[in-house]
């Protein structure tokens, strides 16, 4: 009888186990709410949200922290083409990323501050607390990382 005990206790806590490591996988995943901070001032910036459809990821902005002195709403003037001259929340900012190894890449980013795009590739870190998001222009060696926190 005590072996059927630890048995069904080992058999538990395999179970938990498993669902623990299923979760830190899903942790993983870009996939969730993202904290930007602005590389100069080191102050939340915006919250993006990274959704998937099919392979494939992409990010909006969901909200926007106004910084000192620049408008409560404010507009991509800097964008070309579609983006030109609309409100940065609700842009999608983030395209085309899919899944390799450990990282998402083959994306880009647009850059609403100088309106540029740039092709990326986001890695998420410290067992899924932060987004290291590169944005670069040709090799990945020429280019900009910023990191995003998760939002619960």
């Amino acid at each position: 009888m005590v072996s059927s005990i630890a048995g069904r206790c080992l058999a538990a806590l395999a179970i938990v186990l498993g669902c623990a490591t299923a979760f830190a996988e899903g942790d993983l995943s870009p996939v969730g709410r993202w904290k930007t901070i602005d590389d100069s001032t080191k102050q939340a910036k915006s919250i993006v949200n990274i959704w998937q459809k099919g392979d494939t990821a992409y990010g909006t902005v969901d909200t926007i922290f106004p910084q000192p002195g620049k408008p409560a709403d404010p507009i991509c003037t800097n964008c070309e083409g579609y983006s030109k001259n609309k409100p940065i929340k609700g842009m999608t900012i983030l395209w085309g990323l899919t899944k390799d190894d450990d990282e998402w890449s083959g994306g880009r980013i647009l850059d609403p501050e100088n309106g540029k795009t740039y092709k990326c590739y986001v890695e998420v870190i410290d067992g899924g607390r932060r987004l290291k998001v590169r944005g670069y222009i040709g090799l990945s060696l020429i280019g900009r990382t910023q990191y995003w926190e998760r939002v619960p």
